[in-house]
């Protein structure tokens, strides 16, 4: 997996942008699905500014590259900041892919969509739901119960368990 900021000439691009704080199973079931349905999968991975992340930029793009990493040179993780249409334009990429667990993703990922559409026409957003087994996952629970001291080796890969065990940094 690259993480290089070149591009390849031709091809398909889609991008899945995400703050992915931690990158959970439901993501990468997502991310996996759509890396077989275009010829390259950009994994934005979002600064953040808006938001207090438990993981810093660095570590979320790692654990996304290594949970991420059989995929092999079709999925590349990049970070992005600003409008996701902007960036995709950047990229050359024609699609961005959301996950939908529930409805309430739906209706806020519709409006947003139309939104996209707005300010480039260009681009397609792609919905998938993630498997079954991973609906319920989302990553702020993820790091609620892992601060709680629960199990979440049934949400997220091995890695991202173990950053989870590791105290946060104090800012």
């Amino acid at each position: 997996m690259s993480s290089e900021l070149s591009r390849p000439a031709s091809g398909r691009i889609a991008v899945y942008s995400g703050t992915f704080d931690p990158i959970t199973l439901g993501h990468e079931d997502v991310a996996r699905r759509a890396a077989r349905m275009f010829d390259e999968l950009i994994i934005a991975v979002a600064i953040a500014h808006h938001k207090k992340t438990r993981f810093t930029l660095h570590e979320r793009m790692a654990m996304a590259a290594e949970a991420l990493s059989a995929e092999g040179s079709r999925i590349r993780v990049l970070p992005f900041d600003g409008l996701i249409m902007d960036f995709c334009r950047e990229q050359g990429a024609c699609a961005v892919v959301r996950g939908i667990r529930n409805l309430t993703d739906f209706d806020y990922e519709a409006q947003m969509a139309a939104m996209n559409r707005k300010l480039n026409p260009a681009v397609e957003t792609v919905f998938l739901l993630p498997q079954a087994e991973t609906q319920c996952i989302s990553s702020t629970l993820v790091r609620e119960i892992a601060k709680l001291g629960g199990d979440v080796s049934q949400m997220v890969s091995p890695s991202v368990a173990d950053r989870l065990r590791t105290p946060p940094l104090q800012a």
